[in-house]
């Protein structure tokens, strides 16, 4: 695992770090032997993940709002970070539309903030800036996009991301790209992962788990809708990765990069609850899923990523299948509801330790 030894002793602020995304990765930083200071606006959900895994107890927390320039900054050279992950973000489509100002201020603005804090910082600096594939303007074609095709949305959310893109590279261009600057950067994009500690709503796998906790079936709206599925631990090893990189050597610095699930991930809707629905001992579907009618706000179609890139600068490719994302993922869930003494954080730890086994059993060469 020479790659991920990097992090060891390393002082990494993960920024969105009480997030579902940003739990599972201060924790793999942290069983890495990495410092792990978090910045946050709070407990996105209740529960929480950052909660459920007892995360304050090994991460420097600050509490308070990436769109507030001065905290984003003050924050930044109290930590002296070595590292930056960041994350903070608005991330859920249904809010984008009913809060679009909202929206466009914590991904723009914010991802700004974190820019110009780090551009003031007199150390160096790693930063990976986490994105997301709704950056490129999805024009429904059947072929992966690659980093180099446009940016755009026609929705709030989409164009926050193609938004905070833009900024990133305007400061890479700016400053950081200068001989003997102190920052190396990365933007990376991935799609909607899922996995457990999700409570996230309006997203089909948290909908689940809180229906069949209640012993209820889930509301199923568009169960033909396809969808590459990933564990959330794929894009975070491809972070990670990068990450490691660009400690190592400036010669990636700016470059984008794109982490998707395998071609084969690709199911649909009710596919992946059938999937779920295993670990929760449902015999008959109708126990566990009912269609209800679409309704909502209108979403892009599948939009999936080339990661041809990321294969051939970091020997990134995903590990887990389509029955390994969802069994990790339904067994997450079935421990925490139905055995209220399991220890969630080993739980959690236990399922990175099996994904970085995985992963090298399949010669995954970043690791």
């Amino acid at each position: 695992m020479s790659g991920l030894l990097n992090y060891r002793g390393k002082r990494v602020l993960v920024t969105g770090c009480t997030g579902f995304k940003g739990s599972w990765l201060s924790l793999w930083l942290h069983r890495l032997g990495a410092e792990v200071s978090g910045l946050a606006n709070g407990m996105p959900t209740d529960p929480c993940m950052f909660e459920v895994i007892g995360a304050h107890e090994f991460v420097d927390y600050h509490a308070g709002d990436v769109r507030d320039a001065a905290f984003v900054s003050a924050t930044i050279d109290r930590v002296q970070p070595d590292v930056v992950f960041h994350l903070a973000a608005q991330s859920i489509v249904a809010t984008s539309y009913e809060d679009p100002a909202l929206t466009f201020a914590t991904n723009v603005m914010g991802t700004v903030h974190v820019l110009d804090a780090l551009r003031r910082v007199d150390k160096p600096v790693t930063a990976v800036m986490v994105t997301s594939d709704k950056c490129y303007e999805n024009v429904e074609w059947l072929y992966g996009y690659r980093e180099i095709d446009a940016l755009g949305g026609k929705d709030p959310y989409s164009a926050s991301k193609a938004g905070a893109e833009m900024a990133i590279r305007a400061w890479f261009c700016s400053y950081f790209s200068k001989a003997g600057a102190n920052v190396r950067l990365a933007p990376v994009r991935a799609g909607n992962v899922i996995g457990g500690g999700d409570w996230a709503s309006a997203r089909i796998v948290p909908d689940c788990m809180r229906a069949w906790s209640a012993k209820a079936p889930v509301v199923v709206r568009r169960p033909e809708a396809t969808r590459p599925w990933q564990h959330v631990l794929e894009p975070l090893s491809g972070y990670l990765a990068i990450g490691a990189e660009l400690m190592n050597s400036p010669k990636r610095t700016g470059e984008a990069y794109n982490f998707g699930p395998p071609a084969e991930n690709n199911y649909s809707v009710v596919e992946l609850i059938r999937a779920l629905a295993l670990d929760w001992g449902f015999e008959k579907e109708a126990d566990f899923a009912e269609v209800g009618p679409a309704g909502g706000f209108a979403e892009a179609g599948l939009l999936k990523l080339s990661c041809d890139k990321a294969l051939a600068h970091l020997a990134w490719r995903p590990t887990l299948n389509f029955k390994e994302t969802a069994r990790l993922t339904s067994s997450w869930y079935e421990r925490y509801y139905h055995d209220p003494s399991t220890r969630m954080r080993q739980l959690t730890a236990d399922q990175i330790s099996e994904y970085e086994a995985l992963a090298r059993t399949r010669s995954a060469a970043w690791l």
